[in-house]
């Protein structure tokens, strides 16, 4: 199995697809860089020569991707939380910060349902 920034990408699958792992990259930009390399959207991960896969990763370095991306996200919610903004507020009571229905919904911003003892149903 080939590791890439601290992700085991598959081996039996199609190199553009194995590179998707790899958090902040997707379909489009893993196209792209192998477009840039030259190297076969079609070939396996596995039949990818050490030169092929040394090729990846000094160009995936000129990306921001995995830590770095993921510590970016983490820091812009922090300031949106911490300015007190709409966003922010949401954010920090769990719940969904871009508009969305709450009454039924929103399920994996509020995690699971929190059952109340003795809560009478809306009758129909």
């Amino acid at each position: 199995m080939a590791r890439l920034y601290g992700t085991n990408v598959p081996d039996e699958k199609r190199i553009v697809i194995s590179l998707t792992y790899i958090y902040g990259i997707g379909s489009s930009l893993a196209s792209e860089v192998l477009k840039k390399l030259d190297i076969s959207e079609d070939i396996r991960t596995k039949n990818l020569t050490d030169a092929q896969l040394t090729a990846i990763r000094n160009e995936l370095a000129n990306y921001k991707i995995e830590e770095d991306l993921r510590r970016e996200v983490g820091m812009n919610k922090k300031r949106l939380m911490d300015i007190g903004s709409y966003r922010g507020r949401r954010l920090r009571a769990g719940l969904p910060s871009r508009g969305q229905k709450t009454k039924t919904n929103a399920r994996t911003c509020k995690g699971p349902r929190k059952t109340i003892a003795n809560k009478k149903q809306a009758v129909k």
